[in-house]
């Protein structure tokens, strides 16, 4: 069995360090203006604080510069090349042929990884960027696992697969989307998507004899989520995924909270240690069970097991999960009162889980008493208001910086 990388988003430093601490092997991250996340792009300042961070723990990091981009960047690409370079990135993605090339010029050190954006769905593909430098391709998401085992089969050995195994599914072919820029002025192939396909829409019908004669096409007062889908979650499939021999386990999501990142990360974790321990016990009801509390929408298996599903629209919109939410991080801990960065109001009475860094079952308790944390008074509830809110809690258990608290609503 080969061994599986489980390579995570980091929109900042402070991100990245909780990906590594809950289990991913790499993280990657974007550039200036010149990835698909423009708005939680790094600067190389502190791109290159993560990379010293990783290396460290002997673990990478790979740099986004995955734009289709106009020849009015290509000065600004170049000059990231360089700095890539000398930052010493494990790795930059990138879709763009005239990006590789300058690359492979500027930054010939660095491996290129071809991003998912360039449609990578065949063998003859991703032997063409083999062809032309890739270390590794990102697949598209499209692919059922009959493809996938195809492309495996007929592409050099050294040749490294990526595929994305959870997160957000746009509604664009491997995430090529003109809709935003179409409606808000804002290109998804240049960093900045106005995410116009999780919009509300109202739809409207004519009728063909009398022209002019508009009635409105309604799911809900909210009208229709049409364009919507569900993300994909492939938990479930992750014995498959690890007899196919896929390099990389690719987790979306550089615009998620830490909370998100460390619940999936974690559990993605455990999950594929599990199966590499005991295969033949492998049970993922818990590891779903664990991933539905964290879900913003419903989850899907996309085209993974089935060219026919259709069951990934999310019709209903964003649905925030309506159980547990973001309580806070711990950022020292002490045997009487810890040191608590807040993400949601927490009052006394409530209920909390630790997340443990390798364990599946989080570690219930509650607030029993809180204190400012800057008075050191006693408290019924805190509210987050400015950034970096803290307060006190006696936690249960000894926590290490960094780990998380989820909250029960």
């Amino acid at each position: 069995m080969k061994k599986v990388e489980l390579l995570a988003p980091a929109g900042s430093y402070e991100k990245a360090k909780i990906a590594f601490l809950y289990g991913a092997d790499s993280v990657y991250m974007g550039t200036s203006s010149l990835s698909l996340r423009s708005r939680v792009s790094v600067n190389n300042e502190e791109l290159a604080k993560t990379v010293k961070y990783a290396h460290k723990l002997n673990k990478k990091v790979y740099a986004a510069v995955n734009i289709y981009a106009w020849d009015d960047k290509y000065d600004e690409i170049i000059k990231s090349a360089k700095e890539l370079n000398n930052i010493n990135v494990d790795g930059v993605i990138i879709s763009d042929g005239g990006v590789v090339d300058i690359f492979k010029q500027y930054a010939p050190n660095i491996p290129i990884h071809i991003s998912t954006q360039a449609n990578i769905v065949s063998s003859h593909n991703a032997n063409f960027w083999y062809k032309n430098g890739a270390k590794r391709v990102i697949i598209g998401r499209e692919l059922n696992k009959k493809q996938i085992k195809e492309i495996i089969k007929n592409t050099p050995k050294d040749l490294e697969i990526e595929m994305f195994i959870h997160g957000a599914i746009c509604f664009g072919y491997s995430g090529r989307c003109f809709l935003s820029d179409f409606l808000a002025s804002r290109s998804a192939n240049l960093g900045d998507c106005a995410q116009s396909c999780r919009w509300a829409y109202n739809v409207y019908v004519e009728e063909k004899n009398n022209p002019g004669n508009i009635m409105p096409l309604e799911d809900d007062e909210h009208g229709t989520y049409i364009f919507s889908s569900k993300d994909l979650c492939l938990i479930n499939e992750i014995p498959e995924l690890m007899e196919m021999g896929i390099d990389s386990f690719k987790i979306e999501g550089r615009l998620k909270t830490e909370y998100y990142l460390a619940s999936i990360i974690n559990t993605y974790r455990i999950a594929i240690n599990d199966y590499i321990n005991n295969p033949k016990n492998y049970d993922s009801s818990k590891y779903l069970k664990e991933l539905e509390k964290t879900k913003t929408r419903g989850l899907t298996t996309f085209y993974f097991n089935d060219r026919n599903n259709k069951d990934f629209q999310e019709y209903e919109g964003k649905q925030y999960n309506l159980e547990y939410e973001f309580g806070g991080i711990v950022l020292k801990y002490n045997s009487n009162k810890s040191l608590i960065e807040i993400r949601n109001k927490l009052k006394v009475g409530d209920t909390l889980e630790i997340l443990v860094p390798g364990m599946i079952d989080s570690y219930e308790f509650k607030i029993e008493q809180l204190w400012d944390s800057e008075t050191d008074e006693e408290i019924n509830c805190v509210n987050p208001g400015k950034k970096g809110q803290t307060v006190k809690i006696k936690l249960p258990i000894r926590c290490e910086e960094n780990w998380i608290i989820r909250k029960k609503k």
